[in-house]
């Protein structure tokens, strides 16, 4: 007596295999989508602060952070204090401070109370505000500074723009959106996360994809 054998056609099998291929390719495009997301946003960050500087001084003849006389340009104000070479010295034409300064004693903290105090910027005023310092879209702290004080040797601006906790792979797309592509050279380079100040670029192919860096650009 034959026994009737049951399973898949090749049309079947076919139809399948043709399933998983389109949701595979639908997960990876997504995955592209969020990753090129990711980078806009980390990339917007450095566009948009320097909004916030030519801004505050279009306003007030004045650079945020070191203005000396912010209590009467906004109110509720605060200038650095006490003062110290390279971290409070209000109205010497220069943001003093590390990048990721966390006190009313460095200009580079109080940037972000007086930018937002002007209007520009999102976010809490009270420098006490465990949320104050700003971060990036992947949790990595944003931060200002200037040459003299610059996180990696090497990047030269009258304003040093840093973010921190990018991944590889987003640092280097980061690179050749807004420079040249070398994350050693030019205006914006890489260096080992959480480094404050005097960091050594990381070359690009020297780059771990899914470890992350500081990246820091001059502006």
């Amino acid at each position: 007596m034959k026994r009737n054998q049951s399973g898949f056609t090749l049309i079947e099998i076919a139809i399948v295999l043709v399933i998983i291929g389109l949701l595979l390719g639908g997960v990876l495009k997504g995955q592209e989508l969020i990753n090129s997301a990711k980078v806009k946003n980390l990339s917007a960050d450095f566009k948009n602060t320097p909004v916030f500087i030519y801004g505050y001084q279009d306003k007030f003849k004045a650079l945020p952070g070191d203005d000396a006389n912010v209590a009467t340009h906004v109110t509720g104000g605060t200038a650095c204090t006490p003062a110290a070479a390279g971290l409070c010295a209000p109205g010497n034409g220069i943001i003093d401070g590390a990048w990721n300064a966390t006190a009313i004693t460095s200009e580079s903290f109080v940037f972000w109370q007086h930018v937002r105090l002007a209007g520009l910027a999102p976010g809490p005023t009270d420098t006490t505000s465990a949320d104050y310092l700003p971060k990036n879209t992947v949790g990595g702290t944003i931060g200002v500074t200037n040459a003299a004080n610059t996180a990696i040797t090497g990047v030269k601006g009258s304003y040093i723009i840093c973010s921190d906790s990018i991944a590889g792979k987003f640092a280097k797309q980061m690179d050749t959106t807004l420079d040249d592509g070398n994350t050693a050279a030019g205006s914006l380079q890489v260096t080992a996360a959480g480094t404050a100040t005097g960091g050594t670029a990381v070359a690009t192919g020297s780059i771990v994809d899914d470890t992350p860096y500081l990246v820091c650009m001059g502006i």
